[in-house]
């Protein structure tokens, strides 16, 4: 049980960033997009999981389960299926712009979408969360 909560915590804040801008000195982690945002949008659906998670038990888990499994589903395919399978040029310039000057484990190519640190590790606590549910 404690394991869940730091998941889900850690999840949360993370996720925050997408909403405000996280930065390490002079190094972008992640620019945030503010209230009126997708980002935003879903950061409020995950909290109103979270809480359904915990009022509605055993059915809020399987409602915060979804949710992590629609939203891990949505980021495959907005970075690591053109990881895999390639992206257009134009989607690939697309995201390099948007994300040129984020924090990188990988430097960006100009042959396949390379997601930065931001988002891998989004996308390592989302798998986590939903490990951690089942």
């Amino acid at each position: 049980m404690v394991i869940t909560i730091i998941c889900q915590i850690a999840l949360w804040i993370w996720f925050l960033g997408c909403t405000i801008t996280y930065r390490t000195g002079k190094h972008l982690l992640v620019e945030g997009m503010g209230i009126k945002s997708a980002e935003f949008i879903m950061l409020c659906v995950y909290s109103v999981a979270l809480v359904l998670n915990y009022c509605l038990l055993p059915a809020g888990k399987w409602v915060l389960l979804g949710v992590l499994i629609l939203w891990f589903v949505v980021e495959f395919f907005c970075h690591w299926y053109f990881t895999i399978f390639g992206a257009s040029e134009t989607k690939l310039k697309g995201y390099n712009d948007c994300f040129r000057d984020t924090i990188r484990i990988f430097p960006m190519s100009e042959t396949r979408l390379i997601p930065d640190l931001y988002h891998m590790i989004q996308h390592i606590l989302i798998l986590l969360n939903i490990l951690v549910l089942l």
